[in-house]
């Protein structure tokens, strides 16, 4: 069981590699295949929504099925071929139909490892795996800067996502060959459909906390660092890749922090609830005073990546709420809130940049920051109401 959750989570790294390469391969495609970065911003997109929709499928094919299989089909078919056709590509469209394939491929491998989580270990173990799974699935996201740059100078960008498709392929090779599924849960009579799900109040308190709960950090992170850095602090790209790097690292030690913290605390809701505070008044003070020294940017940046990567600590609680013949679907639907809202936040958050041109510069800045805040505030008043459950 050890040696299968090791590859579902070398799984969610490569999935974190994927929703964060295209910014360091965009001048490459720009140049050999005329990709535009309106095109390549879709693309990025879509991927998001193809994960985020597929997780409803997954969900349901986790309960009655397992996730050895689940995992790996999707991985090798939809992940590696996606890859594959992304080596291929000679246009655009390609790359577009390439990230969406990788989106559907990627989806079940994290929610998979949540599912032996939930069903094989105790429940106040969840919290600790998950924020480790979170914490190192996403050194892919890092593998996707500075270490996918010099690769792309060695061995080109084809080779180099070629390579990665390969990967992909052998992982998910290794997912169906260690996995192993849980014992099957005897499905009852009633309450058994996505809808009961949706009848818990509580998981409505919660859904806006787990979008609260990842998507600012990894928004700005993903999308607003570097205009940012360069637009109102005259940082050049290498200043940007260090700040990037270390909002990247502090979100990572985030979650390793998050994942203990309901056993620490005694309660699983007020260690996300004080720390989601934090993340609002990082959020406030950067969209009052963006302009302040590119240090202390850089600092406060950090801070949010820090306090801001709650996630597996709110999916922790979330669990609570799930029967174990729908622990599949329960954790598939709040990741579809998660993922998908962070999806269409990136929308939001554009027309935000496009609505507030300034000057000054810090003008679209500051209505980003104080966009994220404004629904941290709310998530937080939200999710007062929710119970702390243990179970």
């Amino acid at each position: 069981m050890r040696t299968g959750i090791a590859f579902l989570l070398l799984g969610y790294v490569l999935s974190q590699f994927y929703r964060a390469f295209l910014a360091v391969l965009t001048p490459d495609l720009a140049r050999d295949i005329g990709a535009s970065s309106e095109q390549l911003a879709l693309a990025s997109g879509l991927w998001f929504m193809a994960f985020a929709t597929a997780q409803l499928p997954v969900g349901w094919a986790l309960d009655r099925f397992g996730p050895r299989f689940t995992s790996a089909i999707p991985m090798a078919l939809c992940g590696g071929g996606g890859a594959l056709l992304f080596a291929l590509a000679q246009g655009p469209t390609a790359i577009v139909v390439a990230m969406v394939l990788i989106g559907i491929g990627c989806a079940p491998v994290l929610v998979a490892a949540y599912f032996i989580y939930a069903r094989e270990f105790p429940a106040r173990m969840f919290g600790t795996l998950a924020g480790l799974s979170i914490g190192l699935g996403s050194l892919g996201n890092i593998a996707g800067t500075v270490p996918l740059a010099w690769a792309v100078a060695a061995f080109g960008w084809r080779g180099t996502v070629f390579g990665v498709a390969v990967l992909t392929l052998a992982v998910a090779a290794a997912i169906a060959r260690y996995v192993q599924d849980p014992e099957p849960v005897p499905h009852e009579t009633t309450g058994g459909s996505l809808l009961d799900l949706l009848k818990e109040r509580s998981l409505w308190l919660i859904a806006p906390m787990m979008l609260a709960g990842y998507a600012p950090a990894a928004n700005i992170r993903g999308l607003w660092v570097g205009p940012m850095m360069s637009d109102v602090h005259d940082m050049d790209a290498a200043g940007i890749g260090w700040v990037s790097l270390a909002m990247g690292l502090a979100m990572v030690a985030g979650n390793f922090v998050y994942g203990p913290l309901d056993r620490l605390l005694g309660s699983r809701k007020w260690g996300v609830f004080g720390g989601n505070v934090l993340a609002f008044g990082c959020l406030l003070a950067l969209g009052l005073w963006p302009a302040m020294g590119s240090w202390s940017v850089a600092i406060w940046l950090a801070a949010l990546g820090f306090v801001g990567a709650s996630y597996p600590a709110v999916m922790a609680h979330g669990r609570a709420f799930f029967p174990p013949h729908m622990v599949g679907r329960g954790v598939t639907l709040l990741t579809l809130f998660a993922i998908g809202g962070t999806g269409v936040l990136q929308v939001v958050t554009g027309w935000l940049f496009a609505g507030f041109p300034g000057p000054p510069a810090t003008a679209p800045y500051s209505a980003i920051f104080l966009f994220f805040a404004i629904l941290v505030a709310v998530a937080l008043v939200l999710y007062l109401f929710a119970e702390d459950r243990q179970g």
